[in-house]
C-alpha cells in the first residue's frame, strides 16, 4: 500500500512537471515568434529610413541639377520696379515646326520689343520674358510656340503687348553688376522654387535618419534588458 502511494505521489510530480514544461516551451515559443516579429519590424524600419535617405541624395543631385545651376548661373538677381517705355512689334522671325516623323515646315513669328526704365536710377533697359529669351533671340521679348496659323500667332502677341502697355509699371530682375543691358519679366527658378529644391530633400533625410536612429536605438536598449535580466537570474 504505500509502495502505491509512493508511486501515485510521484506520477503527480511527474504530471506536474511535464505540465510546467509544457508551459515553458510555450512561453519560449511565444517569446520566439515576439523577437522575430519585432525583428521582421526593426527590418522594415531600417529599410524605410534607408530608401528615404537614398531618396533624398537623389533629390539632391536632381534638383541640383536642374534649379540650384540655373539659379547660380542666372545674372538676374536684383528685382526692380520698371517703367514700360515702349513695346511694339517690329519684324518676323522665321521658325519650324513640326508636321510629323521627320517633317518640318517654316512658319514665322512676330518679334515683340519691350523697353523699360528703372524707376531708381532711370536706365533704359530691353526687356525679356525670362531668361531662356537670352539665348533663343536677345531681340524680343517672348519667342511663342512655332505654329502654322501666324494669324493666331500675331494675336496672342498683341494681346501680350497691349497687356504690357496698359500696366505701365512692372516688377523686373536686373543684374545688379550691369554686365548685360537687358531686364527678365520673370525667373524660370526664383528664391521659392530653391527653397522648396532644398527643403524636402532634407526633410525626407532627416526622416529617415531618425528611423534609424530610433531603431539602433530600441535595438541597443532591448540588449542592455537580456543582460540585466541574465544578471539578476
Amino acid at each position: 500500500m504505500f509502495l502505491w502511494a509512493g508511486s501515485k505521489a510521484t506520477d503527480g510530480r511527474g504530471e506536474r512537471r511535464s505540465i510546467y514544461q509544457k508551459f515553458r516551451e510555450y512561453d519560449v515559443l511565444d517569446k520566439r515568434k515576439t523577437v522575430t516579429a519585432l525583428r521582421a519590424g526593426e527590418d522594415r524600419a531600417i529599410l524605410l529610413g534607408l530608401s528615404m535617405v537614398l531618396l533624398s541624395v537623389m533629390m539632391y543631385f536632381v534638383l541640383g541639377i536642374t534649379i540650384l545651376r540655373s539659379y547660380s548661373d542666372s545674372v538676374w538677381t536684383d528685382e526692380a520696379s520698371c517703367a514700360i517705355v515702349n513695346s511694339t512689334i517690329v519684324y518676323d522671325v522665321n521658325c519650324s515646326y513640326s508636321c510629323g516623323a521627320e517633317c518640318w515646315k517654316r512658319s514665322r513669328f512676330p518679334c515683340l520689343q519691350v523697353f523699360v526704365s528703372l524707376n531708381s536710377s532711370g536706365k533704359v533697359l530691353r526687356l525679356l520674358h525670362n531668361e531662356e529669351t537670352q539665348d533663343s533671340n536677345p531681340e524680343c521679348f517672348y519667342i511663342p510656340t512655332c505654329r502654322k496659323n501666324y494669324a493666331a500667332t500675331h494675336a496672342m502677341v498683341h494681346n501680350i503687348s497691349e497687356r504690357l502697355r496698359s500696366q505701365h509699371t512692372v516688377q523686373c530682375f536686373v543684374d545688379p553688376t550691369d554686365r548685360v543691358d537687358s531686364a527678365i519679366l520673370t525667373q524660370i527658378y526664383g528664391r521659392v522654387a530653391v527653397f522648396h529644391s532644398l527643403f524636402w530633400p532634407t526633410c525626407t533625410l532627416i526622416g529617415g535618419t531618425i528611423i534609424i536612429a530610433m531603431v539602433k536605438l530600441t535595438q541597443y536598449l532591448s540588449i542592455m534588458c537580456e543582460r540585466l535580466s541574465r544578471i539578476k537570474r
